[in-house]
């Protein structure tokens, strides 16, 4: 399955070095006072897809990231054991911009047909696998437009590793 989340660091702000950062487990923590709270945080995403666009794999599919944290699909636990996750850069505050509909939308298309198991109805929102406790994508993310996107996709020339 494929996992859809939210991200902005600092909350509101969306440049894309301070998520790449966590990621990496380079993220000065000191370096805004929001960031405390991420202090030995072990998160990860396979992929993040920025406010341009563009997508930056930090995680082989092939194996685990820790984006799911405590959360379960269809009876099973664990969504990270067996599930790809796709950090969106965005909040609940401003909509997400058309080229990361595009380009998500690009971006699952290649995983699916890398991995048939995954139709639609595995694409899920981090919220669905983890409620009450997540909110993303949010509100913000428009889940038919989402789907216009992904029915019209037919370039597939993103990589993955």
């Amino acid at each position: 399955m494929i996992v859809l989340h939210a991200v902005s660091l600092p909350a509101g702000k969306f440049e894309p070095e301070p998520v790449e950062q966590l990621f990496m487990g380079t993220l000065d923590c000191s370096s805004h006072p929001s960031f405390g709270d991420l202090e030995g945080l072990r998160v990860s995403a396979h992929f993040v897809v920025d406010r341009k666009g563009r997508v930056t794999q930090f995680v082989p599919c092939a194996h685990r990231a820790w984006h799911a944290g405590v959360s379960s699909w269809q009876g099973r636990e664990g969504c990270n054991d067996f599930s790809i996750g796709i950090e969106i850069i965005g909040d609940e505050e401003q909509p997400f911009t058309q080229v990361q509909y595009r380009e998500a939308a690009r971006l699952c298309r290649v995983l699916m047909r890398r991995y048939p198991a995954i139709g639609r109805d595995r694409i899920v929102g981090h919220s669905d696998i983890a409620p009450g406790r997540k909110w993303d994508p949010g509100r913000q993310w428009q889940w038919s437009r989402f789907e216009r996107s992904l029915a019209r996709i037919r370039r597939m020339d993103v990589e993955v590793i």
